[in-house]
């Protein structure tokens, strides 16, 4: 019991972070509220530009480097010797929360506009998008398996003493036209907003940097695990956008 009450909470944590991390990527809509912290401010800026940019660049680099090392299976077979492994999706999940917090607390902003949108109506516009995104990363994590993917299924089963299921590839909705439409839903979050600083712009740059690496990282494993299916699905479904060999 006391692992499922430690799942849930690293569970409603992450919620916190990505509800934290979601108003510091909205800079505009954030600025509005007069939140002190997200990519255009910060409570404590540095001394120049240079500085702020080297800064900004180490945080995204650990940030890659905490989600792509602990995903790995040869990192999960090492946290394995202290940690079950019922739990170890969710001490994922306290890691990346508090790797974002980090990432928000520290992260020096670069203010200089590089575009803006100035109509209105186009703004809306901008903003629709950019909430799609998000509604195509939640809804993607229920096409697989949502709460086997944020870690609560493992240390349910395990205090009712349930099989866990056996491995199956599966590509449900739309896993059958892109193979990773979560990083789809994160490159739109990126991506659109109607005022792109050069902070902003740093920020998107490395995480779709971070994305791309990822994937081929994932799908090393991928293929480890699935062999030749996975393969085939490679061939046949795009990475990201449906009808695109991308």
């Amino acid at each position: 019991m006391a692992g499922l009450l430690f799942a849930l909470f690293a569970y409603l944590g992450f919620g916190l972070a990505t509800v934290a991390l979601a108003l510091f990527i909205a800079s505009p809509l954030s600025a509005g509220l007069g939140l002190p912290l997200h990519i255009d401010a910060s409570l404590w800026p540095a001394p120049s530009p240079w500085l702020a940019g080297i800064l900004d660049l180490g945080l995204i680099a650990l940030f890659g480097l905490q989600h792509s090392v602990m995903a790995r299976p040869a990192f999960k077979q090492w946290l394995s010797a202290t940690v079950p492994v019922h739990l170890q999706r969710a001490v994922y999940l306290v890691a990346s929360s508090v790797m974002v917090a980090v990432l928000i607390v520290l992260w020096q902003p670069l203010p200089a506009t590089v575009w803006q949108v100035q109509d209105s109506f186009n703004v809306t516009l901008v903003w629709l998008l950019h909430g799609s995104g998000w509604l195509l990363l939640v809804a993607a994590t229920f096409m697989i398996d949502h709460f086997e993917l944020f870690g609560l299924a493992q240390p349910f089963r395990h205090w009712r003493n349930l099989p866990s299921p056996r491995d199956e590839f599966r590509t449900s909705w739309l896993y059958r036209y892109m193979r990773h439409p979560i990083y789809t839903g994160w490159l739109v979050i990126f991506w659109a907003t109607p005022q792109m600083t050069a902070g902003h712009l740093l920020f998107a740059i490395g995480m779709s940097a971070y994305i791309v690496v990822g994937i081929l990282y994932e799908e090393r494993d991928l293929i480890a695990a699935f062999g030749e299916r996975y393969r085939e699905y490679r061939r046949r479904v795009p990475a990201l956008i449906p009808g695109l060999k991308i």
